[in-house]
């Protein structure tokens, strides 16, 4: 009776593996976010930004989401499907109020086929200030 387990423990760990190293191997993606956040310093995270003021956005492939807020850069790394991210998507969000916050979904949209590439589930958002000299 234990061999069914066994392999439905081997299954399960072979498939967390590669979203795991997948993770650990975006150096790519964590260099263009550490150069987009350079000479600012993180804050406590939030879990909405106001999406009204939300000047611009920029995906960086298969890492994070970073908002710009007059000044201010929220960076949300998706707590699902960050490894989805391409910064050649549209990002398509549907709220129910003027606020984007944490657990909201954005789909992702191929911009050349206009054809859904799947979503993301946002995570809290971190601020980025430049310090006060």
């Amino acid at each position: 009776m234990r061999m069914p387990y066994l392999f439905l423990g081997a299954a399960l760990i072979g498939a967390a593996v590669p979203a795991i190293a997948a993770q650990r191997d975006n150096k790519a993606g964590e260099a263009a976010l550490a150069k987009a956040i350079a000479g600012r310093v993180a804050g406590k995270p939030v879990s909405c930004i106001s999406q009204p003021r939300v000047r611009s956005s920029q995906v960086i492939d298969g890492t994070a989401i970073v908002y710009d807020v007059g000044g201010t850069l929220y960076v949300n790394r998706p707590r699902i499907g960050a490894e989805s991210l391409d910064d050649d998507d549209i990002l398509v969000s549907r709220t129910v109020s003027t606020q984007l916050c944490s657990l909201d979904t954005i789909r992702l949209v191929d911009n050349a086929s206009r054809i859904d590439r799947g979503f993301v589930t946002l995570d809290e958002f971190v601020p980025y200030t430049k310090p006060k000299s």
